[in-house]
């Protein structure tokens, strides 16, 4: 945005930062937040706090930095607000779980490490965030974040003390990461209709039975090397001798990679789907559908524990889920896979939406970090790149609100009819 559409929306702005941030006592405070939001919506290379503040008329680098990088607000209930006020807007059909990666220099940033870093491709030093995004075709918005503590970390005093990591904070895998999440999102009212994620966390049986556990249905990409059972294979126990422990019933054939499956079908067994308009016309490819049970030591391990936590004895059957495979027509051989827990007969056309769906996450992305300066904070601390996100996050739900309804104001709430922040830093 532009100088004068910053202007042009101080109004609607002001009344969006008193609702946000009413959990934040201080009346200078709800006003630096007003004035750091409109550093970020400004256009700009950087979105630094430095920067930020010679662009902005009443910009204050050291108050900005002092809000930013020392202040004491609690940036949780500002998230959780956003969240409450944009799923309603959005309408999401799918929670979507990611990650995101911000490159750096040295190792005193919080949480930094050299480990994969999705910007750039590769190993890298790096900090990587576990995020979830409400989506649907036409909008999406950050819900909620958590900062990945890499294992070094958390054996590291010295830097946890340095850069205020609380003691309770310490290292779990990105998908416990998502998991927590989700879990505290429904603490706030708010459950997701379905998730969807990469094969990064759908590859894991951990994931998928965590999802299980809380009623929540999926749509997950996976690798081509995963194995599965056709659903009809059944389960058999060989004779028991009368001698030691009865075997226990267990698929006898061996399990296929979903490549090997999905090929073994055949081109003609693939049919087409269009699920969506893209800005080239409609977006189509041949999709195919088959009911399969997930193999793997991890996916017996935990479907044995599901059945015998109930005090009765395992039979040896596999879950089953859906295997959604798609083979474009240009394509060889099949290219992409996707394991889905919702009702079997639910549509092909809309497992393919669903699985489809992440692109809005991309586009997220791109204005998270292009526009509106997410990767570009450059403190150290734990409070000061949580405080950054949290506003990050709410100038995205802000622009996203004006192009959901351009002439209408949002909904009232009580802390909007309330109060007004001041609209100076």
């Amino acid at each position: 945005m532009d100088a004068h559409e910053v202007n042009r929306a101080r109004a609607k702005l002001a009344l969006f930062v008193a609702d946000v941030f009413a959990s934040v006592p201080r009346k200078d405070q709800r006003a630096k937040g007003d004035c750091y939001l409109r550093g970020l919506m400004l256009d700009g290379r950087r979105k630094s706090i430095q920067p930020m503040a010679q662009r902005l008329p009443d910009g204050n680098e050291q108050n900005l930095q002092q809000f930013v990088n020392q202040s004491t607000w609690d940036p949780v209930p500002v998230r959780r607000r956003i969240a409450q006020r944009m799923v309603p807007q959005i309408g999401p059909d799918a929670w979507a779980v990611d990650d995101v990666s911000f490159p750096k220099d040295g190792k005193m940033s919080v949480a930094v490490a050299r480990q994969y870093c999705g910007a750039l491709g590769k190993r890298a030093n790096c900090q990587v965030a576990v995020s979830v995004h409400a989506v649907s075709d036409t909008a999406s918005c950050p819900l909620q974040w958590r900062l990945f503590v890499p294992e070094e970390w958390a054996r590291d005093p010295v830097r946890r003390q340095k850069t205020g990591i609380p003691q309770e904070v310490g290292h779990r895998e990105k998908w416990r990461l998502a998991l927590d999440t989700i879990d505290e999102l429904a603490g706030w009212g708010l459950v997701p209709p379905v998730v969807v994620a990469d094969a990064g966390y759908g590859q894991n049986a951990d994931f998928r039975d965590g999802l299980d556990e809380r009623g929540i249905g999926y749509v997950v990409a996976v690798r081509s090397d995963v194995t599965v059972h056709p659903h009809e294979a059944q389960p058999t126990a060989p004779a028991w001798s009368g001698n030691g422990r009865k075997p226990q019933p267990r698929y006898r054939d061996k399990p296929s990679a979903v490549a090997a499956l999905a090929a073994g079908h055949g081109r003609q067994a693939f049919t087409g789907v269009t699920w969506r308009e893209g800005s080239r016309g409609p977006m189509h490819s041949q999709f195919l559908t088959l009911r399969v049970r997930p193999a793997g030591i991890r996916a017996r391990r935990l479907a044995q524990a599901a059945a015998t936590a109930q005090g009765g004895l395992w039979d040896g059957v596999l879950p089953e889920v859906t295997l959604l495979v798609e083979w474009p027509q240009d394509a060889e051989v099949p290219t992409d896979y996707w394991l889905s827990s919702l009702p079997a007969d639910t549509p092909p056309a809309g497992l393919v939406r669903l699985a489809k769906i992440r692109w809005r996450i991309e586009h997220d992305y791109r204005e998270l970090k292009h526009g509106l300066g997410l990767d570009h904070f450059e403190g150290r601390s734990w409070a000061g790149w949580h405080h950054h996100v949290t506003l990050v996050t709410a100038a995205h739900a802000f622009l996203t609100e004006q192009r959901l309804a351009p002439k209408a104001d949002t909904a009232d709430s009580p802390s909007t009819r309330s109060s007004t922040p001041s609209r100076t830093c």
